[in-house]
């Protein structure tokens, strides 16, 4: 017999009743009947129970082990009575006599509890991490994100992806966030970068003539943390294609997207394909976000025209400043005050002056509510007409400039269609956010800079950077959208070198500092690059969208906290005077103010 298990802690089924077997595992809960103790024994595959006497040698060990204590047991496999029997366990039916039992690794006091899902304190959770996975739910994400991983690359292999590996020391390089930077011993006050992400090596790679590159890649960034952004490191399946359009990467990633979100959705709908395309503009006015969530059907609407030149003053007013709108956010179902009053108060609650709204109650034509009374009836049933709302529904408005105000009326869209119970729950709904501005206004710096990825190529080439305004120039760029998270940003690449001058150009970047920071991509460019454009899924929101988890903290074996810190290891932590003076570095006190 093996000196551990003949056996795992799922694996026994009916059909095994009379075997010997050995297991072993950590003891997940006791319980003592009368004389009888019952001990849930657990490994990764799964839990099998097992029932002692106080005859049973090892009974008095058992006694004293606590929780979370490993064991091996020998025993024979029996049948549980009928009215034992669990059918929520694959291992239900049976149970072990144990004829012998040894303490393998004797636990100490829990500071935080396995058995079941308690709500402790994440810092808490993370420091002891080994004992939180443990936990069934936790335990099972990290295995479905394997599953999910290695289902991703054998979808990419399949249409003829080649899986490559590229540099975790790298160059520093602007991508939109700030470098994790390593010293470098041999040439002191020089420093590598580490990757967040392999944008330049991908396309060298395409450069170098291998056509469809794909990997599960670490990225590194220094940024903040967020519920679906893990500070410090990510995975993402990076891929890369040569001689393709915009529409030749949507149509190799939608399988991909939807065979995994089909495969691991546990029988929730997955968008068919093609997947809808939402230029980003459309996507703001209709949803107030790049990012919507196409489970809530409510879409937004401009109503200016309504309230121009009288009516309601307060909107009437706004609407003097030429760059001012009003928005509808449509509310079916939502048609009575007490519904609107708790949208006003929430608003309230957003730093907003308030959510201004017209309700149709059932069994009344005209509107209600302050903004119908001064609007008039004819106005309000034009605008209802607009909306195709109904008695019973309701209708609240944003207004201002819409730069300052869509993100709000994004927020108020996913409040209505939240609490209205409009959210389609059971499907994975994914878009394509197209046309992405190729630059934006940097208020800060009083310039224009990239918006999305600079080494995007901007639609009409070298035509539109000579001849456009900027802010008009769009960008062969797009995002993957699932259920209002972004999977991922892609774009048409660059190649040209020309074009990649002038684009670095029109955003304050000269020649000579691009030649610098990006000369080994143009170098490589000056002697013959493919049309190439590409994509990069992230791992870990997938796998938090497919798992139900709030936070992609949820989806990660050992992630840092919201402060980036690991609470198990101990990682950032001081290191010592030697390992800086072998790298040349003094450390300077932070700067106070």
């Amino acid at each position: 017999m093996h000196a551990y298990r003949t056996d795992t802690c799922g694996a026994l089924r009916a059909s095994d009743v009379g075997r010997a077997v050995r297991l072993s595992g950590w003891v997940h809960r006791k319980r003592d009947h009368g004389g009888l103790m019952f001990i849930d024994l657990r490994d990764h595959y799964g839990v099998t129970q097992l029932v002692l006497s106080p005859t049973t040698p090892g009974f008095a060990a058992a006694e004293r082990t606590r929780a979370e204590s490993v064991i091996r047991v020998d025993g024979e496999v029996v049948a549980r009575t009928p009215e034992t029997v669990n059918p929520s366990l694959p291992t239900g039916e049976i149970e072990i006599r144990v004829t012998a039992l040894e303490v393998l690794s004797e636990a100490a006091e829990l500071p935080v509890p396995v058995f079941g899902e308690p709500d402790y304190p994440e810092e808490l959770r993370l420091k002891y991490r080994y004992l939180d996975l443990r936990r069934e739910t936790l335990h099972r994400s990290i295995v479905l994100r394997s599953q999910v991983i290695a289902s991703l690359r054998r979808r990419m292999i399949e249409q003829g992806f080649t899986e490559f590996q590229t540099p975790i020391l790298t160059a520093s390089s602007p991508e939109g966030a700030r470098d994790y930077l390593v010293p470098s011993r041999l040439y002191p006050g020089q420093f590598y970068a580490l990757p967040q992400a392999p944008q330049q090596f991908k396309q060298l790679l395409m450069v170098s003539g291998f056509d469809r590159y794909f990997q599960i890649a670490p990225c590194f960034r220094d940024e903040a943390a967020r519920a679906d952004r893990s500070p410090g490191e990510f995975y993402q399946l990076d891929m890369e294609m040569s001689f393709v359009t915009q529409q030749d990467v949507f149509d190799v990633i939608e399988p991909v997207m939807r065979g995994v979100f089909e495969e691991f959705g546990q029988g929730k709908r997955a968008t068919v394909g093609p997947f809808p395309h939402i230029p980003f503009r459309e996507a703001v006015r209709k949803y107030g976000s790049d990012k919507p969530d196409l489970r809530n059907p409510i879409e937004m609407a401009e109503v200016s025209e309504h309230f121009r030149g009288g009516g309601f003053g307060v909107f009437a007013r706004i609407l003097e400043n030429a760059k001012a709108e009003i928005w509808a956010i449509p509310a079916p179902g939502g048609g009575s005050r007490a519904f609107c009053d708790r949208m006003n108060d929430w608003a309230k609650g957003e730093d907003q002056p308030g959510l201004a709204y017209i309700f149709w109650r059932e069994g009344e034509d005209a509107g209600a509510g302050p903004v119908a009374k001064n609007l008039g009836p004819e106005r309000t049933e034009a605008l209802r007409a607009q909306l195709d709302l109904r008695a019973g529904d309701a209708v609240f408005f944003a207004a201002g400039e819409p730069d300052a105000f869509y993100r709000f009326a994004g927020l108020a869209r996913t409040k209505v269609g939240t609490d209205l119970g409009l959210v389609d729950e059971d499907q994975f709904k994914f878009c394509w956010i197209v046309d992405f501005p190729m630059y934006e206004w940097n208020e800060d710096d009083k310039k224009i800079d990239f918006s999305h990825n600079p080494f995007s190529m901007p639609q009409g080439e070298m035509s539109a950077l000579d001849s456009q305004d900027p802010l008009d120039i769009l960008a062969y760029q797009y995002d993957i959208v699932c259920n209002g998270v972004e999977l991922s940003s892609g774009a048409i690449r660059n190649h040209k070198p020309e074009i990649m001058l002038k684009a670095f150009e029109v955003a304050g970047y000269p020649a000579s500092e691009v030649e610098a920071r990006f000369g080994g991509m143009l170098n490589a460019f000056r002697y013959g690059a493919p049309p190439h454009g590409g994509i990069a899924p992230g791992v870990d929101r997938i796998v938090m969208l497919l798992a139900g988890a709030a936070s992609i903290r949820e989806v990660i074996a050992f992630p840092l906290n919201q402060q980036a810190q690991d609470l198990m290891m101990q990682a950032p932590a001081p290191v010592s005077d030697a390992q800086l003076k072998e790298l040349h570095i003094h450390v300077a006190a932070p700067i106070k103010g």
